[in-house]
């Protein structure tokens, strides 16, 4: 039977065999002990594994007559690199995200930064269990942030694991929070005309306005810019390892008054502090939330709403699908070759309108 812990007493007690074995520690990885044979009158000792240049090396940091158990481990957290989590963490975010040019590294930065490396980040890698990630995801409030939380860890663990040998990230499935992961959440009309008419939220509430009037992603209309802008021609700017992109768009008359409307600050349509766009922090859709009194949505279900109103005005599917700048099929992207930009302004004329009609009763 695999044990669970170890003590000082139980390390005295082990029984010697015929030949030499090795226990591993069971509550620290690459710590082991090394019970000498019944003939030998040589003393256990512990020892620490770890990988140098790809090869396995075996160091010895003391008997059981010179060490307790809480030396050799704090001694082996040093032998194997004692990596904490914050050093594995922002390693990861240099060598693998920034290094990759994740569309999405911001926002992994703030989640390491805000959610991870406080309650985890002076811990050794090696020492975090399931018990460490359970009590810091009940830690955060929601279970979909939670979980881009877990997802982020497991990211980082994973990619941990592809450097330590002896790794082995104390993960399993049943971690998540959102059992159903495919969330369909739209808002009703009378969400939409209490977030429409709403007084409060801001800048934050106006972006949400043109987020129903053009089902852009956050991203693309928080960092909208000035120059993106050709009278009423929106051309939508297209990051590295971006899957899907409508390219231009050819705003409707209440999108182009939106924008219109907003003070020149700075290069961004919704300006944040100096030269920054507004920031994508919670506390502004808070605000939105407390001013309307609209509940339990996200800024991505305004997207998935637009798309449902161009459906009940009468868009055509792949039309819609192409406002949204859903990734097509590479035949589609060889062969069809039109650019759709008149369709594609004349689906968001319709989305307009109907928006302007449920928001007016």
């Amino acid at each position: 039977m695999k044990r669970r812990h170890l003590t000082d007493e139980q390390i005295r007690k082990l029984p010697r065999k015929t030949k030499r074995y090795i226990l591993a520690d069971p509550e620290l990885i690459g710590h082991y002990l090394r019970v000498p044979p019944r003939k030998s009158k040589a003393p256990i000792t512990f020892v620490v594994v770890r990988r140098v240049d790809g090869r396995q090396k075996w160091t010895t940091l003391g008997t059981t007559e010179t060490l307790t158990l809480a030396q050799a481990r704090a001694r082996a957290k040093r032998g194997q690199g004692g990596a904490t989590v914050a050093e594995v963490a922002r390693n990861w975010l240099m060598r693998r995200v920034r290094a990759s040019g994740f569309r999405t590294a911001r926002e992994r930065e703030r989640i390491v930064e805000k959610y991870i490396i406080p309650p985890l980040g002076s811990r050794a890698m090696s020492e975090v269990r399931r018990d460490d990630i359970t009590a810091m995801l009940d830690r955060i409030e929601g279970a979909s942030m939670a979980d881009s939380v877990l997802a982020i860890f497991g990211a980082i663990a994973r990619w941990h694991q592809t450097r330590h040998e002896d790794y082995h990230p104390p993960l399993t499935k049943r971690m998540w929070r959102v059992t159903d992961r495919r969330r369909k959440r739209i808002l009703t009309d009378d969400e939409i005309k209490a977030i429409w008419n709403c007084s409060g939220g801001g800048s934050f509430g106006v972006m949400a306005k043109l987020a129903l009037l053009t089902a852009q992603r956050r991203d693309k209309l928080r960092t909208l810019r000035w120059d993106d802008l050709d009278n009423d021609i929106w051309t939508i700017r297209a990051e590295p390892r971006e899957k899907g992109n409508p390219g231009e768009l050819k705003l409707p008359k209440p999108a182009l008054d939106i924008i219109k409307a907003q003070p020149r600050i700075n290069a961004f349509v919704f300006p944040g502090r100096g030269e920054t766009p507004i920031g994508d922090s919670g506390h502004y859709k808070a605000e939105l939330d407390r001013a309307c009194g609209v509940r339990d949505w996200r800024f991505h279900d305004l997207r998935r709403t637009a798309r449902s109103l161009m459906a009940r005005a009468g868009v055509q599917t792949e039309i819609a699908e192409r406002v949204l700048g859903h990734a097509r099929g590479e035949l589609i992207e060889i062969y069809d070759r039109h650019h759709y930009q008149d369709e594609m302004a004349s689906a968001l004329e319709k989305l307009a309108a109907l928006i302007e009609q449920i928001v007016a009763f």
